[in-house]
């Protein structure tokens, strides 16, 4: 398989803005954009809610996995959803195509950008009673693990935070 490295790869929480920021950052590059949870809705037809609902966590990363590693792409930024780092083979993947950003926001920042999660389509693996900060201490060490290049979006513009990513990324 080719290891073609020109697509950019966003990672983070829910919140975060991967689906806000990747399609700016697509204008500014002149790239595509995909957003891998409108790929998984489409895949099964129903919203991310509908289809965690339905399958469970397990189940609905389970989806997510297929379609990630199946996913091909070129000159594409791709917002993932914030559940992608569940699965290590979809990651894998996702690392082989293209240059994996953690977008990371203070969890005091996510807090005021989330209302709450349970309408968001957002995967607990532990169930529905955890905490914003519960999902946060389980998720934030996978995104660090998986980045290839971290990002720090604290109070930046969108647009800020995109030519943020251009410049670190203009420099590797």
């Amino acid at each position: 398989m080719l290891n073609n490295t020109s697509n950019i790869i966003l990672i983070g929480m829910p919140g975060a803005g991967k689906s806000t920021l990747g399609v700016v950052l697509a204008k500014i590059l002149n790239y595509n954009f995909i957003d891998a949870d409108l790929l998984i809705q489409n895949q099964c037809d129903k919203t991310l809610q509908k289809v965690i609902d339905a399958l469970g966590p397990d189940g609905f990363i389970e989806v997510e996995n297929e379609v990630l590693c199946t996913l091909q792409a070129d000159r594409t930024v791709v917002a993932t959803g914030g559940s992608a780092v569940y699965s290590e083979d979809a990651m894998k993947h996702l690392s082989e195509i293209g240059t994996i950003v953690y977008l990371y926001v203070s969890y005091e920042e996510l807090e005021s950008r989330l209302g709450g999660l349970h309408e968001r389509g957002v995967v607990m693996k532990n169930g529905m009673g955890m905490s914003l900060a519960d999902l946060y201490a389980e998720r934030e060490p996978l995104y660090e693990k998986y980045a290839e290049v971290t990002i720090e979006i604290d109070g930046l513009s969108v647009r800020d935070a995109a030519r943020l990513v251009v410049d670190k990324l203009s420099m590797r």
